[in-house]
């Protein structure tokens, strides 16, 4: 009998990285990435662990879920700067280059 992709495994590890890649994006894209690669990954990992001798290794679904775990506390790190730039500068300050940069300043 021959064996089997796991499914959604290609669709995990790319979900993985694109998690990484927009962790710049305010945090917010990269952690629904992050979210929907661990929830993908985790179900392909009970379906293998069911019954393994029909699916071929897991390879992909772990690398995709390691990188869609570390996408998600970057992209979490990442949002609670944003959040905390924000409440610290304040909204009409962050859209004036020239006050940011004295503020920036004064944490020095």
């Amino acid at each position: 009998m021959e064996q089997q992709k796991l499914p959604n495994s290609t669709l995990i590890l790319v979900f993985g990285i694109i998690s990484i890649v927009t962790c710049c994006c305010y945090g917010i894209l990269g952690l629904i990435f992050g979210i929907i690669a661990v929830v993908l990954a985790n179900k392909a990992l009970k379906l293998y662990a069911e019954n393994p001798e029909m699916y071929e290794d897991p390879k992909n679904v772990k690398t995709g879920k390691i990188l869609a775990i570390i996408g998600i506390v970057l992209n979490v790190i990442y949002l609670l700067m944003t959040i905390w730039a924000y409440s610290y500068i304040g909204w009409e300050n962050m859209q004036d280059p020239e006050k940011i940069q004295e503020l920036l300043e004064q944490l020095q």
